[in-house]
């Protein structure tokens, strides 16, 4: 049942077409010579009248019109339009409401069937009134009545296709509420996670950072200070004052460089080693500082073509020398170490191999791996989508390899 702009013309314009048919009709008994029809005209309008209060201007908000009840109402009101009409030609203003509100009533097949009636009370007021009298009125009967009905059945089709296009919309704006309503729940649920992807990001960051400094401590900090306190307990057994001053020397340096690895760790920076030199130089510093710090013959070999890294492959790189150099020195007992960085098209490779007493890599505790040294170096590796391999047997010695890809700057 429609209430839009119309609503309020299709429920009072019946009384407005009812008084104006009662009053064209009264103006023209004298003219037609059918007074003696008007006080049926009355009668009937009265019935019509309380008929449309009842059956719909009274039902209009509280019920469905297209009922059994609204069904009726439209017979019984059709069927006295047209005996109006038959009274007197000017009822039929009246008879055209049903050409306008026939659809609230009645669903649309039965509503061709009103629209014809209503055409034929058109058609007969139009040609004359009823019955006609001649040929020439049947004619004009005829003619009209063809007349009224393909217009009211354009304006039917009309109506239809226009209530359709209304359906539609409706259905479009529920659609666009429904779909409006799942974008906004789609944006909560995108806030919701893109919150927890910060949460996520903002845990992951500080695990790494904490994974960072711990890496930056073990391979720096703590190494340095192992050797600081292995130079003075040198110092401290060495009889020879002369060779004491060396080893308390040697202590003074390495707790500079601890101190000074410190405050770079803190900042995120990379070993100083490399601020001054490419990593084939750092690393000859390296092996030649570790060797006369520990008493162990440590030789590098450079081959293919060095080229300058992304600062975090030459960190990686020099971080697991040094690391692997301090198990070495730590627990290898060995008398001689091999460094081998090796420069490919597509990889850079670090072997240091020694001569010691090694170890089963296949233990679950041993002491090169108690600590987080092999760990460390592996999880470097891994941030670089590179890989560490150690090789190692009892009275063999140890081989570490490390394999990251190259990645030139620029």
């Amino acid at each position: 049942m429609p209430l839009g702009p119309d609503a309020r013309v299709l429920r009072r314009g019946p009384y407005v077409l009812l008084a104006l048919a009662v009053a064209l009709s009264a103006l023209s008994t004298g003219l037609l010579q059918a007074q003696e029809g008007l006080p049926y005209l009355l009668g009937i309008s009265l019935v019509l009248g309380v008929l449309h209060f009842v059956c719909a201007d009274r039902r209009w908000h509280t019920a469905e019109l297209n009922d059994a009840v609204g069904r009726w109402y439209l017979v019984v009101r059709t069927a006295l339009a047209f005996v109006g009409t038959v009274l007197n030609p000017f009822y039929a203003v009246f008879a055209t409401v049903g050409y306008f509100d026939q659809h609230l009533y009645v669903p649309r097949r039965w509503g061709a069937l009103a629209l014809t009636t209503t055409a034929v009370s058109m058609a007969g007021s139009q040609s004359g009134g009823f019955p006609p009298q001649s040929a020439v009125q049947w004619g004009a009967f005829i003619g009209l009545f063809a007349l009224n009905t393909g217009l009211a059945t354009m304006f039917s089709r009309i109506a239809a296709k226009e209530e359709l296009v209304a359906a539609e919309r409706v259905d479009t704006i529920a659609a666009l509420e429904r779909t409006n309503q799942a974008l906004q729940e789609a944006m909560a649920e995108n806030a919701r996670l893109h919150e927890q992807l910060v949460d996520q990001a903002r845990e992951a960051g500080v695990r790494d950072e904490r994974e960072r400094l711990a890496l930056e401590i073990h391979d720096t900090i703590a190494q340095s200070l192992i050797g600081v306190v292995t130079q003075l307990q040198a110092a401290q057994d060495a009889a020879d004052p002369q060779v004491a001053d060396t080893h308390r020397g040697r202590a003074a340096r390495m707790a500079r460089e601890a101190l000074g690895e410190a405050r770079r760790s803190v900042q995120g920076l990379r070993p100083a080693q490399l601020d001054e030199a490419q990593l084939n130089t750092a690393l000859e510093q390296l092996v030649r500082g570790w060797s006369q710090d520990t008493g162990i013959s440590g030789e590098l070999t450079i081959t293919g073509a060095a080229q300058q890294q992304r600062a975090e492959v030459e960190a990686t790189v020099l971080r697991v020398a040094q690391e692997s150099l301090a198990n070495v020195a730590k627990h290898a007992q060995a008398g001689r170490v091999g460094v081998t960085l090796s420069y490919t098209d597509d990889e850079l490779v670090l072997d240091i191999r020694d001569d010691g007493v090694g170890f089963d890599p296949s233990a679950a505790v041993t002491p090169l791996v108690g600590g987080v040294g092999l760990d460390g170096m592996r999880q470097r590796a891994k941030k670089l989508a590179g890989r560490l391999v150690v090789e190692s047997e009892k009275g063999g010695g140890t081989a570490i390899s490390l394999w990251v890809p190259v990645l030139r700057r620029g």
